[in-house]
Formats: structure tokens, sequence, C-alpha cells
């Protein structure tokens, strides 16, 4: 009975060890991160959930919508065209990549192109705040053929740039919010043809 006691002892003391090493490790991460956003933890609990079930990053911090069966490449940037003008956001250029690809190749490709929208005065604060934040700039929606054939839209989902660190300053947090704002409605009026 004394070996059981002993093995019992050991193993409350490895868990005791075990777990002041975890709260020295963790300690001060957790305070750091009690500083961040209100939405950050849910957050980065939907970007765990998407890359766990994907097993893909890309796929876990992009927003994706199909495209409605009976809509032409053509209805699509019309929609986009509508609802950036309605909502007051640049478009700042466009990559045809498929078309430069078959350039390039002599070879059809699927299509793929890149559209590129900007709310100047938002992106110069976002600059401000934080240099790093021109790499999210400009914010890019793509309209990719799928290897089936079928139309998605896809840009990067802006929660982590928003919600995912300390809080940003109210004034650009509303503006920011209103970028992601805009971007979804391209994404969704244009994937259901509503202008």
């Amino acid at each position: 009975m004394n070996w059981l006691r002993n093995i019992l002892a050991l193993i409350g003391l490895a868990a005791i060890v075990i777990a002041i090493w975890g709260a020295v490790e963790v300690w001060p991460y957790y305070k750091s991160f009690q500083a961040f956003d209100d939405k950050a933890t849910d957050t980065y609990i939907d970007m765990g959930k998407k890359l766990l079930a994907s097993g893909n990053a890309a796929e876990a911090t992009i927003w994706r919508r199909q495209v409605k069966d009976d809509l032409s490449v053509e209805d699509v940037e019309d929609v986009m065209k509508s609802v950036a003008n309605e909502l007051n956001i640049k478009n700042v250029g466009q990559l045809p990549l498929s078309k430069q690809v078959e350039t390039m190749t002599g070879k059809k490709q699927r299509f793929l192109k890149i559209y590129m929208y900007c709310n100047p005065l938002t992106a110069a604060k976002m600059v401000d705040y934080s240099d790093s934040f021109s790499a999210y700039l400009p914010c890019r929606v793509s309209l990719v053929e799928d290897k089936q054939g079928k139309f998605w839209i896809y840009s990067l989902n802006m929660d982590m740039m928003i919600h995912g660190g300390k809080p940003l300053p109210p004034e650009l947090k509303k503006d920011a919010e209103r970028v992601r704002e805009v971007i979804l409605a391209i994404m969704d009026r244009s994937a259901s043809g509503e202008f």
C-alpha cells in the first residue's frame, strides 16, 4: 500500500510543479491579453476553429461568399462598382491575374481578379496609429472561379485587425468598423446580385 501512496504523492508533486511552471510561463501573457479588445477572445476562437477545421491558415483569416450561379463576372463587377459608389469607398485598382497568367503562358486559366478598395482618410489614420497597418491596405476583394467552375468572393477578415489586440482609439475603431461593414456589403451584395 505504501507504494501506491508514494506514486500518488509523486503525481501530486508533479502536478504542483507543472502548475507553478505553467503559471510562471503563462501569467505575463495572460496579463497582457487582459488589455486586449473585448472581442479579441471571440476573434481568436473563431480563427482557431476555422484553422482546426481546414488546416489552412489562409482559410482561417478570410471571409468568403459563394456567387449565385446565375450571375456572370460582369454582373458581379457591376454590383461591386455600384455598392462601392453608394457606400463611398474608392476603387483604387484591379489586378486581372488570370488574364495576366494567360498572356504569360498562353494557356486558359480559371478566372481570378483582385479588386482594391480604400477609404484614404481611414487608411491614413490607421497608418498614423501603426505603420504595420499599411500591410492591410488597400482592402482587397477577389473574385475567384473554383475548380468546379463556381465563383466565390474572398476578402481578408478584418476582425483580427480591429479586435485582435489592444483596443483601437474610439474614433479609429469606428472608422475601421465602417470600412469592415462596407467590404462585407460589397461581398454580400455582389454575391447575391443585389444592387
